[in-house]
């Protein structure tokens, strides 16, 4: 199923194009993976995209390998998101507000479960959910 940024409204969308034969990607994996776990239940929303050619036959022997547990995976063999984009190299992560707005992007390997990452991401998570509108009661 095709998937737009529209799908995550309302959600801090976390972009990390990667490729099963990127040395930066795979160190960084671990990493997207214990961030998605603390994070997605405060609103994130991490797509990890594939860039690999061979799909999921390519894909899903890795991620079992590394033993990758919270990291949603999605796959975009012809490249598209890539270039819609304008991604340079590979890893790079985009960080998207809730209303698909960029926030930034970061290109290379990061540990994205430290401290300042953490601190980073949260802070955008606190900043959508400040625009929200208010709940109001109504009736008696």
């Amino acid at each position: 199923k095709e998937l737009t940024l529209a799908d995550f409204k309302g959600k801090l969308v976390v972009v990390n194009l990667w490729a099963t034969w990127c040395a930066p990607c795979i160190k960084e994996m671990p990493s997207l993976d214990r961030m998605n776990a603390r994070l997605a239940p405060q609103g994130l929303a991490l797509l990890a995209i594939s860039q690999d050619r061979g799909g999921a036959k390519t894909v899903a022997p890795f991620i079992e390998k590394l033993g990758l547990k919270s990291l949603p995976v999605y796959l975009d063999p012809m490249g598209a998101v890539q270039r819609a984009l304008g991604v340079r190299g590979l890893p790079t992560t985009v960080v998207f507000d809730g209303a698909g707005r960029e926030l930034g992007r970061f290109e290379g390997d990061a540990n994205w479960d430290s401290p300042d990452a953490r601190e980073l991401l949260t802070h955008f998570l606190n900043l959508i959910r400040d625009t929200r509108p208010p709940l109001v009661k109504t009736g008696g």
